[in-house]
């Protein structure tokens, strides 16, 4: 049969339910992979979808076997495809070797021998010719769990409902990116961004030293649009990505004092980081920033400006980084 294209459903950033509601909401991992909804054709055939709406089923080649997991029975199912690191958490650098290869089937089956990935299911929006978007959530996912369907490459991770503080804590201890609430009554709304369900993630912060900055455009020309930040390790400042949000237009103007203050013809980094158009500065000033993770190499993703910490000195941004970061 021809099944109905269905955009993801997705969700708003926010903080946990009330206590009084807590009892309203069931309680998912939040993962950091790639979204994508996977039609099961009921025929021997499968189409994964990305967000985006493009199709990138030649980009996992081991999730071609899902087709045949519920026999002839079509349907829609909607979940994350993750690549797992030695602990078993999602890593969205590995991830990265295995996007944008739909159109290189070739270079896709060799990297799946490699970085194999493991697609998590959390809805079923169609299901034997019947459309579940009207359903609410609660008997959706009920449906989804008698679906079975667990193999070597997929998977339907258990949702908690209720509990949400614990739920939280719990990924925050496992160092997990984070919570997606959903409340047990929603109606599945195709490419709607509602707040029927709540994404929470989990950040981190920590001190850096800011060695560079990169000029800002348009309506922040004159002013930092991003500063390069880098934290001690082994006797050197190691680079650690560039923070380019986080700021009023007070603190910005504030720090673009600073910067030119402190501007040098010499880089602080070691290795020199490829940032075309740096200004380097003297690494005197200290800062605060917070972020999602670090990749592989120790860079900072998603880093977000705090504030500045003129209480520490330079060589009080330490971090354990690993050898081979550049």
């Amino acid at each position: 049969m021809t099944l109905p294209l269905i955009p993801p459903m997705l969700a708003t950033p926010g903080t946990l339910p009330s206590a009084r509601q807590d009892a309203r909401w069931a309680y998912e991992t939040k993962q950091d992979g790639q979204r994508v909804v996977a039609y099961l054709e009921g025929d021997g055939g499968i189409r994964l979808r990305a967000r985006s709406g493009e199709e990138i089923t030649p980009a996992y080649p081991e999730l071609r076997p899902l087709a045949t997991a519920l026999g002839s029975t079509p349907a829609v199912l909607d979940g994350e495809v993750l690549a797992l690191d030695e602990q078993g958490r999602a890593n969205f650098q590995l991830l990265q070797s295995r996007m944008g290869l739909a159109h290189a089937p070739d270079r896709a089956a060799r990297q799946a021998a490699q970085v194999p990935v493991h697609l998590v299911l959390f809805d079923v929006m169609h299901l034997a010719g019947e459309d579940l978007t009207p359903l609410p959530y609660v008997r959706r996912r009920g449906l989804l769990e008698e679906l079975g369907l667990e193999g070597a490459y997929w998977s339907t991770p258990a949702a908690l409902v209720g509990h949400g503080e614990q739920a939280l804590r719990a990924t925050r201890e496992h160092g997990l990116e984070g919570l997606v609430c959903k409340r047990l009554d929603s109606v599945y709304e195709p490419g709607v961004r509602s707040r029927a369900w709540i994404k929470i993630r989990n950040m981190r912060s920590e001190d850096v030293v800011v060695g560079g900055w990169l000029p800002g455009k348009g309506r922040l020309s004159g002013l930092p649009g991003a500063v390069l930040v880098g934290q001690r390790a082994a006797g050197r400042l190691r680079y650690v990505g560039g923070v380019g949000t986080g700021w009023s237009e007070a603190e910005r103007t504030e720090l673009a004092g600073l910067l030119r203050a402190a501007e040098t013809a010499e880089c602080p980094f070691d290795p020199v980081p490829a940032v075309p158009g740096a200004h380097w500065v003297v690494p005197r000033l200290v800062g605060e920033v917070r972020y999602s993770t670090r990749t592989r190499a120790g860079l900072l993703r998603q880093p977000s400006w705090l504030r500045l910490r003129p209480d520490l000195a330079p060589e009080d941004a330490a971090a354990d980084l690993p050898d081979d970061l550049s």
